[in-house]
């Protein structure tokens, strides 16, 4: 009998699992993808969930099976009980995702590690990417919503709530109003489309709106200078507090263009409230395998020390 692990993978757009083999690596053909959204009711979200799972597995060797999983998933979670209220995910508020994933696996519930997803990117990035060999960094992702996870001293920094490091909820000033609103509600995706929408631009998605970025179209460079600077600002605020050394970015909006990263580091730079801060913000080694990748380590939390 060979033994597979489980790696979900649960955000505001998409829902991906795959299997894992004995040394943490994600199995040729086995990673599946079904879709989630805004709109997705609670029965549209299991399906989903259950669907990847289920697709996951059927790639396994008939003498294999699953004997844990690890899941990361946009947050807040709530580790204790294994459940998840993702912001974009309005259907689902409380609900027992680490349940869910193990009646998918056929495992108990105690076999599945629930983790934010942003903390997952860090531990994939920490392990085999790009925040390697740092003690203090943190991780992003830039897609629908915003998350992250932290580095601190050299070890997984997960918070008491299983929380810590959800930049996208920082409150910060709008670039050009100064009004309070978060992170993700300034510089997510769907809040830069939004945006450019609100000022002319006809374009539907991130994918578009790289392509006017790279025609110049006056709106989307401008809403490409609102996102860096945005995010800028939030990696000055945390690294203020806890001296980042490193903060890799990844996530589907954050490969809009590559002019992204050097708006961040001018921000950075130029607005820098301490002169002791010195963080390297570039972009995350291990694109969409990263958070597959950290929940594919979550299940070496169950093995005994």
């Amino acid at each position: 009998m060979t033994d597979y692990a489980l790696a979900v993978d649960l955000g505001g757009t998409k829902v991906e699992a795959a299997l894992v083999d004995g040394a943490g690596a994600l199995v040729p053909g086995s990673r599946a993808r079904r879709a989630t959204g805004r709109s997705s009711s609670s029965t549209d979200l299991e399906a989903a969930v259950i669907g990847a799972v289920t697709a996951a597995r059927a790639s396994m060797p008939p003498d294999g099976r699953v004997i844990a999983a690890g899941v990361g998933s946009a947050g807040p979670v709530d580790l204790a009980g294994g459940r998840v209220s993702p912001i974009n995910l309005p259907a689902w508020r409380g609900y027992p995702l680490a349940h869910l994933v193990a009646i998918g696996a056929g495992v108990d519930t105690d076999a599945v590690v629930l983790r934010l997803d942003g903390q997952c990117i860090v531990l994939a990035e920490q392990r085999l990417g790009a925040l390697r060999g740092a003690r203090t960094a943190m991780g992003m992702v830039v897609s629908t919503g915003i998350g992250g996870g932290l580095v601190i001293d050299g070890g997984f920094a997960p918070g008491a709530s299983g929380n810590a490091g959800h930049i996208g909820q920082t409150l910060l000033g709008d670039p050009e109003t100064g009004a309070l609103a978060t992170l993700e509600e300034i510089a997510s995706g769907p809040a830069i489309v939004a945006w450019a929408n609100g000022r002319g631009w006809a374009g539907r998605d991130g994918e578009e709106l790289a392509a006017a970025y790279r025609a110049r179209h006056p709106i989307a460079v401008a809403a490409v200078e609102r996102c860096g600077t945005a995010i800028g600002r939030a990696v000055l605020s945390a690294a203020a507090l806890v001296d980042l050394e490193v903060v890799a970015i990844g996530g589907g909006f954050a490969k809009v263009t590559p002019d992204l990263f050097g708006i961040i580091d001018r921000t950075i730079r130029d607005e820098s409230p301490l002169a002791s801060i010195d963080v390297v913000v570039r972009p995350a080694a291990l694109g969409d395998d990263a958070p597959l990748l950290g929940a594919a380590s979550l299940v070496s939390e169950l093995q005994p020390a």
